[in-house]
């Protein structure tokens, strides 16, 4: 199963718009005919509603209008914003998203504590337990003691997969991951797919590069690692975690890249694991999946020389090493339910020294991220029911239609694909399923045991339930119900193998979606991010998806020709934005996310001049429905984020940093006519530069 998705202070001041002669021009001629054509308010009008930004759904206190927006989109429409509004200590960075991540745990808390006050109520057992600070330090290390004596016991390499097997049902992996999913080439069943593990460190480079910085962090690793050693009682720490470092360096050498880790054709390859324990000998994937329970033959091999590195790496390191490693896994993959030392020591680096983020969040946060995770469906029901009304639903429903059409006809105006393929792409167009707000079915955790007074057994049995439940879809009808996210979640995706756009109930609000704003703002936010997710399926890896949702070849070369052409001119153009000296975006990591922004805007662009019904729009504050629809999109991308998590964001993330994305616009014709941009500003492309996808 593939998901591509979106990643993700309000002022009620105004201020007058600054905008350029042109651009003023156009105004005051659209203000002239809104006077003459648009009678007074009547009392019900003045009594609606007020947006939650501002007069019309934009925070123009916000704005820098010092800058011009054709020098910096982003600090045009949000550099007030982001001067004025730190980071909160307990994140890695501030912006739309976590505003309303905020709220969604609040709303989320309440919920919980409600259904707390019942003692025999699952959620609020699973929430007490987690908050139980108290009986976390009386019982120490004991509760992982079990787990760590099975690892501990491990006597031979021979039995190192079973053991792999046995931690895996609980979340802690060893060098490869499994993940039961829908076969991309044959998407009526489920496949087992096996993916590159066994490093601690976000990404291979982290372990390969050797300058300053990456040598620094791989030190504070095995610092780290010896810390946790030490608070477990362990003998001989830093020479254990130096050891680990080694056996995660070699590993690390084996990886696919990020780039290439996406491709989702060079990553499908179905393999016996009779022919897989040949080609990567050394460690018997076969005994790990029979260990297990899975009854299979052949699996999806995501990173097939990757494999034969990791099992080569297995095979030479020693015993120790290998029950070290899990054991370190499983310190810090159950340190959030251990005592506070192990719960700091991990945050410490996990946290601090990886995003920069100087404090953890409040436990009450931590303790609704856990209790969601454990028991999603079961909070997702009481959350929707309260927090998401039908007209809501209805709204967005009417804009994803409004979209999706804007998406047809931009398919049919295309002069650069074939009119064959073009009915194909129409035809899966017409395939897409739409989901908003939440599942129309709910699973069952009624089999989940929790208990209020034991919260790592409650996250063991939560991850095993999780595990059981994922190995279950083997040999079973596809669940087309089943969601990838719970409706609390500020996020979209798109699902290539389902023909799906998802939209969570909590995205659904502003700043991307307010029922009460200016429609600009609306289609400029929400309207661009269902675009967005539009397009994925049309993106470099979502087109390799037929319209039945197939992974298989179904463009014309000359078709192929022509989108690649477009989709280098956009790796090129990321690949210029440097966001720290030598640190750059990397063009090929987000093409996908870029073509969906790109595609997006322009598809939602369309659907908002579309649903103006050849009416022009209303001027608002000085401001014309199209330099609205452009702060719209500007206005859900607001955010500050720290250095270090910046750093790691340009490494391991797909999408391109929020200024950049913001800055998607300068790719679009009708920017230039809003904003009268000219050349010799910074954002500036002459019309044969601008990238032009779908």
């Amino acid at each position: 199963m593939k998901h591509m998705m979106i990643l993700l202070a309000a002022s009620t001041a105004l201020a007058a718009c600054a905008t350029t002669p042109s651009a003023r021009d156009e105004a005051a001629a659209a203000a002239e005919a809104a006077a003459t054509a648009t009678p007074a308010a009547t009392p019900a009008e003045a009594a609606r509603p007020k947006p939650r930004f501002g007069e019309f759904g934009f925070d123009t206190a916000g704005m820098d209008r010092t800058v011009r927006p054709g020098d910096d989109f982003y600090a045009f429409a949000n550099g007030t914003w982001a001067k004025n509004t730190p980071i909160p200590a307990d994140k890695p960075g501030y912006g739309s998203f976590n505003l309303l991540d905020d709220l969604s745990k609040e709303r989320t808390r309440g919920i919980i504590e409600e259904a707390a006050k019942d003692p025999n109520n699952k959620i609020g057992a699973a929430y007490a337990s987690f908050m139980n600070e108290q009986a976390i330090e009386a019982k120490g290390l004991s509760p992982l003691q079990p787990l760590m004596n099975q690892i501990k016991a491990l006597n031979s390499k021979a039995a190192y997969p079973d053991l792999v097997a046995r931690t895996s049902r609980v979340g802690v992996f060893g060098p490869v991951v499994g993940f039961v999913g829908v076969d991309d080439k044959i998407n009526t069943q489920y496949a087992l797919s096996l993916y590159q593990g066994g490093i601690g460190l976000p990404d291979r480079d982290y372990y390969l590069k050797n300058d300053a910085r990456f040598a620094d962090i791989r030190a504070k690793y095995v610092q780290h690692m010896t810390n946790m050693f030490q608070l477990a009682g362990e003998p001989n720490a830093a020479a254990r975690a130096k050891a680990i470092l080694d056996f995660e360096t070699q590993i690390a050498r084996a990886h696919w890249t990020q780039v290439e880790s996406r491709d989702a054709t060079k990553t499908y390859n179905k393999m016996t694991l009779a022919a897989l324990n040949r080609s990567a000998p050394g460690f018997d994937f076969a005994r790990m999946l029979k260990a297990e329970g899975v009854n299979v033959d052949e699996a999806i091999v995501a990173q097939p020389s990757a494999m034969t590195g990791i099992a080569r790496a297995v095979s030479r390191a020693p015993l120790g090493v290998l029950k070290d490693q899990l054991l370190i896994r499983a310190l810090d993959g159950y340190s959030d339910y251990l005592p506070k030392k192990f719960d700091d020591e991990n945050f410490a680096f996990y946290g601090t020294t990886l995003s920069g983020t100087p404090q953890q969040q409040a436990r009450w946060r931590r303790a609704v991220s856990f209790t969601t995770g454990a028991l999603s469906d079961d909070v997702s029901k009481l959350y929707v029911a309260r927090y998401f009304p039908p007209e809501t639903k209805a709204a967005a429903d009417e804009l994803v239609k409004n979209v999706v059409e804007a998406m047809g006809r931009r398919i049919d105006g295309l002069t650069w694909m074939a009119p064959a393929t073009k009915t194909r792409a129409r035809a899966k167009l017409a395939n897409f399923t739409t989901k908003i707000g939440y599942p129309t079915q709910w699973r069952d955790f009624s089999g989940l045991q929790i208990s209020a007074d034991d919260v790592l057994g409650n996250a063991m049995r939560s991850a095993e339930f999780e595990t059981a439940d994922n190995l279950s879809k083997l040999g079973g009808p596809v669940r087309k119900w089943e969601w990838g996210m719970t409706p609390m979640t500020i996020n979209a995706y798109a699902n290539f193998g389902m023909s799906e756009i998802v939209f969570p109930a909590a995205i659904l609000q502003p700043p991307f979606f307010d029922p009460n704003a200016d429609p600009a703002i609306n289609y400029g936010g929400i309207g661009a991010v269902i675009g967005h997710e539009i397009s994925h399926h049309f993106d470099d890896q979502g087109s390799k998806y037929d319209e039945t949702g197939q992974l298989k070849d179904w463009w014309t070369p000359q078709d192929v020709a022509a989108f690649q052409a477009a989709t280098k001119k956009l790796v090129a153009q990321y690949d210029a934005y440097e966001v720290f000296p030598g640190a750059n975006v990397q063009g090929a990591l987000t093409l996908g996310e870029n073509i969906g922004d790109l595609a997006g805007l322009t598809v939602a662009y369309d659907a908002y001049h579309h649903a103006l019904n050849g009416q022009q729009a209303p001027v608002i504050d000085g401001m014309t429905g199209d330099q609205r629809f452009y702060l719209g999109w500007a206005q859900v991308w607001r955010s500050n984020i720290r250095e270090a998590s910046m750093r790691q964001r340009l490494i391991t993330d797909p999408h391109s940093p929020t200024i950049q994305r913001t800055w998607v616009v300068r790719n679009l014709d009708p920017w230039y006519g809003a904003y009268n941009v000219q050349p010799g500003e910074k954002l500036y492309l002459a019309p044969d530069q601008r990238v032009r996808v779908w």
